[in-house]
């Protein structure tokens, strides 16, 4: 009989804005705190499969850490682990590396991954009993077999096994998550984006475009419901209707749970009626898209065809065109692009206010570790700090725009944030965001109401 063991698998949660007065104007801003809570409440979707990769006679838990502080170590350690396993996004690496030394330092093991590992991997291994470079999935057994043997190698990158295909794929841990702390819980059903926009360090960096099977899905979506009656969810995918055939046959899958769900896709949603309907049917309660910008020239360059830019002049029209079946849009803007000027403010704010948009995210330029973006801006010698890992919020200045000064980069978001996060707009895009509701209910295009 094989001995047991105990990985204790641990995310970083939450995103600390390092801009003081940003911090402290949108303690203010009621938009911008309603978002901010929706993200620090998702689990890591990723451990969560990470562990339904674990042998029988290896024990899991998991555990969200928001803050490193002494109690959090001590904790941490009390739990007597054979192992534990940190992932981590670029924003809390620091974080990361300073709980993963104590926890060495005391005597613990531990692995570290996620995407900013698979990015920095000399930088990460300074802090880890052993890292996992890439999709961690096809390294994992193999890990745990060497841990058991003595022989845990400083370095599993995923190049060196057999290519991951998400086909293979098995449902998540859900059950290992405690689900009165969430209120929504996430399943992945495309990996990878096959657009090629400068600034994403999504999990395109480590995985190439691939779709999950139908029959996969539901099967996640069964577990689900078997521990949360009616669930929120969110999917963790970078753009899930690029594949308009394979989309429309997921949310015919989706219209047979009664539950709300979110996702992130491009403007071409509004092209296809059946799309639309479907999504409508399917209860699909917000669609993020990245527009990007509101300026048509600042889209030039962003990703490799200069497809949005396309699409610009089309925007306003396709944007009714969602919410006019019930489907509300969250606009996703983000300011400091090269072709941007001191206008661009004032345009995004004027942009913002005529296009009814039910909801609205506005973000700073971010050149994240690995990107093109980060690598275009370090070779102009235009990075204020060769390592800012901390500041890679999307809210905080990390670089030199091309046409104005960082300050004036801070001022006009700092102003921008007044404008699209008070009280009034916050109240006008609900206002919206009931219509596009009533719309839907109207039209009889909604199975399950809750």
């Amino acid at each position: 009989m094989k001995k047991d063991y105990k990985v204790l698998f641990i995310a970083m949660s939450g995103v600390r804005v390092k801009d003081q007065d940003l911090l402290k104007l949108g303690m203010t801003l009621p938009g911008f705190v309603e978002r901010s809570e929706v993200i620090a409440s998702l689990p890591s979707l990723s451990l969560l499969t990470l562990a339904a990769h674990n042998p029988e006679n290896w024990e899991a838990k998991y555990i969200d850490v928001d803050q490193v502080t002494e109690e959090v170590k001590e904790e941490v350690l009390a739990e007597k682990a054979d192992l534990i396993a940190i992932s981590t996004f670029t924003a809390r690496a620091f974080d990361t590396y300073r709980l993963s030394d104590f926890l060495i330092e005391n005597g613990a093991c531990v692995v570290l991954g996620g995407l900013h590992v698979s990015v920095l991997p000399n930088e990460a291994i300074k802090h880890a009993s052993s890292i996992v470079v890439g999709q961690a999935e096809v390294v994992w057994p193999n890990l745990l077999e060497h841990f058991e043997s003595g022989n845990l190698k400083k370095v599993y990158n995923q190049r060196d096994y057999q290519s991951y295909n998400i086909k293979n794929s098995i449902i998540p841990r859900y059950d290992l998550i405690d689900i009165s702390k969430y209120n929504r819980v996430t399943i992945q059903t495309s990996r990878g984006c096959p657009l090629s926009c400068t600034f994403c360090a999504a999990s395109k960096l480590i995985s190439p475009y691939q779709l999950k099977p139908i029959e996969h899905i539901e099967e996640e979506l069964r577990t689900i419901f078997s521990i949360w009656n009616k669930p929120f969810i969110e999917l963790a995918d970078d753009n899930t209707f690029v594949n308009k055939k394979w989309s429309k046959d997921l949310l015919r899958l989706f219209k047979k749970y009664p539950m709300k769900w979110f996702t992130e896709s491009d403007i071409s949603i509004a092209d296809d009626t059946e799309l639309l309907e479907l999504l409508a049917e399917s209860n699909c309660a917000q669609v993020l898209i990245g527009l990007e910008s509101a300026s048509p020239d600042s889209l030039i360059g962003i990703e490799a065809n200069d497809w949005k830019k396309s699409q610009f002049d089309k925007y306003m029209q396709k944007i009714e065109k969602i919410q006019s079946y019930g489907i509300s849009v969250n606009g996703c803007f983000i300011l400091g692009l090269d072709s941007d000027e001191l206008s661009s403010f004032e345009i995004t704010d004027q942009f913002i206010r005529e296009s009814n948009l039910s909801e609205v995210q506005i973000t700073m330029l971010t050149p994240f570790p690995g990107t093109e973006l980060y690598n275009k801006l370090k070779e102009e010698n235009r990075l204020l700090q060769e390592v800012f890992w901390d500041e890679c919020t999307l809210f905080d200045v990390t670089y030199r725009p091309k046409n104005f000064s960082p300050d004036e980069l801070r001022e006009g978001f700092h102003h921008l944030m007044k404008s699209v996060y008070s009280v009034d707009r916050v109240a006008q895009r609900k206002r919206i965001f009931r219509i596009c509701r009533k719309n839907r209910i109207r039209n009889n295009e909604v199975l399950n109401e809750f």
